[in-house]
């Protein structure tokens, strides 16, 4: 397997609604960062054709739909999804354990190029509060941990997390085990809403993959500048 260049490991999110933005940022971001991930927000304004678009500009696209269903209708959005050729896709896994394999049989269809299939764990936005809410009486970092490794068994080839599960979801699941890290922010950027700020250099000492970076990129006075300086701060490990 090849080593993941410095840049490769940016997903630049894609939260507008601006198709016509979002290609802009695609075209000049092209060679200088990994990829666009692209949400429910522009996936629902500007659908499949939106996508295809993205792609079209030579960018690996990360779909961040989080299918999450029965088995058969994931498997039927799975295989709805591979024409668009995203780099990325995921599912709930919460689901559990028959849909993720459904999921992982369907991107298995798109033969040697196929997706990489990871899956949602614990949303960010949640802590043991609104877990118990739901009925799961965990500590967020357990839940993390089994739900990841439920991920594995299932066939996935890694998870979404936040930085601060990186390191134990390493150490127990190997270091083939794809890490997407969403919430990460550069000393230099605003910390908008985050309230803990993990560098793009940290996520990746600590095990870190793949890294989600929105505004301190797309809200940059110049977007490549900043992927650039990213990019420079992961080779550098500062």
């Amino acid at each position: 397997m090849s080593k993941i260049l410095p840049h490769e490991r940016t997903f630049v999110a894609l939260d507008t609604t601006d198709l016509a933005h979002a290609l802009s940022l695609a075209k000049s971001l092209s060679g200088h960062v990994g990829g666009m991930k692209v949400g429910k927000e522009f996936f629902t304004a500007c659908g499949p054709d939106g996508v295809r678009a993205v792609s079209d500009c030579g960018m690996p696209v990360f779909m961040d739909t989080k299918f999450h269903d029965i088995p058969n209708t994931v498997a039927g959005a799975i295989r709805a999804a591979l024409p668009l050729k995203p780099y990325i896709l995921n599912v709930h896994a919460s689901g559990g354990e028959v849909m993720m394999r459904a999921a992982a049989q369907a991107v298995a269809e798109a033969g040697e190029g196929r997706p990489l299939l990871i899956a949602i764990t614990v949303l960010t936005s949640m802590d043991e509060s609104d877990l118990q809410d739901v009925g799961v009486d965990s500590a967020v970092a357990d839940q993390v941990l089994r739900l990841a490794t439920l991920a594995q068994y299932s066939g996935l080839d890694g998870v979404v997390c936040s930085a601060r599960e990186v390191e134990d979801l390493r150490e127990h699941l190997g270091k083939d085990f794809k890490l997407v890290v969403p919430g990460i922010r550069p000393k230099w950027a605003a910390s908008d809403d985050q309230k803990r700020i993990v560098t793009p250099a940290a996520a990746v000492a600590i095990g870190a993959d793949y890294l989600v970076i929105g505004r301190p990129i797309t809200g940059a006075a110049d977007p490549v500048e900043a992927a650039d300086k990213i990019a420079a701060e992961i080779a550098a490990g500062v």
